[in-house]
């Protein structure tokens, strides 16, 4: 998701660099759109980061938690299985 609005700053950030000609009292335009066009790259960048931790297929790890109670001795037993690989 976040790569589609990165490429959305850096276009209105590219628009207001170099293709307005307009100017505004008290705000510089070119640099709103140099800022745009740099939070538009870090954008995509941490959201490739994002997805390769991630993993293709899920959330990075999955874990299964089992509780039961041991009929021989009456005492609770929990077993947690994680498969960093998921």
């Amino acid at each position: 998701m976040y790569i589609g609005v990165g490429i959305f700053l850096i276009v209105v950030g590219a628009i207001l660099t170099f293709a307005l000609n307009a100017s505004v009292d008290a705000i510089n335009l070119g640099m709103i759109g140099w800022i745009c066009m740099a939070a538009g790259v870090l954008a995509i960048l941490l959201s490739l980061v994002v997805t390769n931790r991630r993993g293709v297929g899920g959330a990075g790890y999955s874990s299964r938690r089992v509780s039961h109670t041991d009929p021989a001795t009456g005492t609770q037993v929990d077993e947690v299985e994680v498969d960093p690989r998921a």
